[in-house]
């Protein structure tokens, strides 16, 4: 039996945290795996860029909006400039649109790096302290936490000061994905970096995340690093009953691990994309949002090519049912269906404005041009 793990009030047992991802974690795909683990364990929302919510753009507005049965909501925000993060935790916090709020501070993509966002910017200590400060002095009761890399590359690690920096200011709880910006997706996990950082930040729960594809996998991490929750992120792509497995296995349930049949993963697909367009209002909009996640619900079973192409270009519920329906679905769970999905890339150069790694203290020369609506880390 593992440990609950406390989010402020919120008592997340067991200690399973899914990811945000952008375009994926949406309350259609939040309320699958959900349903999976019977309402157990914390599942955040897709990245929230904190301008544009301050800016109450419409797109935003939709994504922040939770189901009724989803409790504790869990928001990420993204944001690079002090005064508007805590603008936006206040307004969260103010008009009551989220129980707890989650700091994205580990996104690699360049067009978030160039502009000392995401993962380049813990590097920035005094930005990463300014920032935090506000967050949490805006937020009242609700509790703030952070998810960050390692660092920008292996020569500039930041995950100790950071970590540092977010007990001093008030932070809950801490998330690291075990890799720096320049591997992106790549490589292994470094494990060992989770295991220090909760031994450098005793006073707080930290949490693991990178490379868990399985409920083994999770309890392997909490086991080999000592810390107190998981967070899942790739792992679940076309895998929302891996959350069935996590709470089972957390809660030392030793009953057969989720293997479905093609005729059951293929009633969750049509699932998925029904909510998706009940989300959206619109069925053909719904479905169109669901492709991407096609490939991740087939890895590994039997189906050709151009059925697997066919299946990706669907714009209606009928014609995504009559299309599985054409599948061998007595197939039962392929052998190897388990493992990497999602983007894999490795060995990036990280992207960075002018002089930002001449001063660690410095933080100038980022704008709020840095506030992109991109993916999580």
């Amino acid at each position: 039996m593992s440990q609950p793990l406390s989010i402020g009030p919120h008592v997340v047992a067991p200690p399973v945290v899914l990811a945000p991802m952008a375009g994926i974690t949406n309350a259609p795909f939040r309320t699958l795996c959900r349903e999976f683990s019977g309402g157990k364990g914390l599942f955040v929302s897709e990245m929230i860029t904190t301008r544009a919510l301050v800016e109450r753009n419409e797109k935003t507005m939709q994504l922040i909006h939770f189901d009724e049965s989803e409790k504790p909501r869990s928001v990420q925000l993204y944001g690079v400039d002090p005064a508007t993060v805590g603008k936006a935790v206040r307004m969260i916090a103010e008009e009551g649109l989220a129980d707890h709020i989650d700091l994205n501070f580990g996104c690699p993509v360049p067009k978030v790096t160039r502009k000392g966002g995401g993962s380049a910017l813990p590097y920035k200590r005094n930005l990463l302290r300014a920032i935090l400060r506000e967050a949490v002095s805006g937020a009242g009761d609700l509790p703030v936490t952070m998810k960050m890399r390692k660092g920008i590359d292996d020569d500039h690690l930041t995950f100790l000061d950071a970590g540092r920096i977010a007990v001093e200011e008030g932070v809950t709880a801490i998330a690291l994905h075990g890799r720096t910006a320049a591997q992106h997706y790549g490589g292994t996990a470094d494990w060992d970096a989770i295991a220090r950082l909760k031994e450098h930040v005793p006073e707080i729960p930290v949490l693991g995340n990178g490379d868990i594809w399985s409920a083994e996998d999770a309890l392997r991490m909490v086991r080999e690093t000592g810390c107190d929750g998981v967070v899942v992120g790739r792992g679940c792509l076309g895998r929302p009953w891996l959350f069935a497995d996590l709470v089972a296995a957390f809660e030392g349930r030793t009953e057969a691990i989720a293997r479905p049949s093609l005729r059951e993963v293929a009633d969750v697909m049509v699932r998925h994309a029904t909510l998706l367009g009940e989300w959206i209002g619109d069925e053909s909009k719904g479905v169109v949002d669901f492709r991407k996640h096609v490939a991740w619900y087939l890895k590994g079973f039997a189906v050709g090519s151009e059925m697997r192409k066919r299946l990706a270009v669907t714009s209606s519920l009928g014609e995504l049912r009559s299309g599985l329906d054409e599948l061998d679905l007595d197939q039962p769970w392929p052998a190897g269906a388990d493992g990497p999905r999602g983007r894999t890339s490795g060995n990036n150069r990280v992207v960075l404005p002018d002089g930002w790694l001449k001063d660690p203290y410095d933080c100038a020369g980022v704008g709020e041009d840095a506030e992109l609506d991109t993916s999580g880390g």
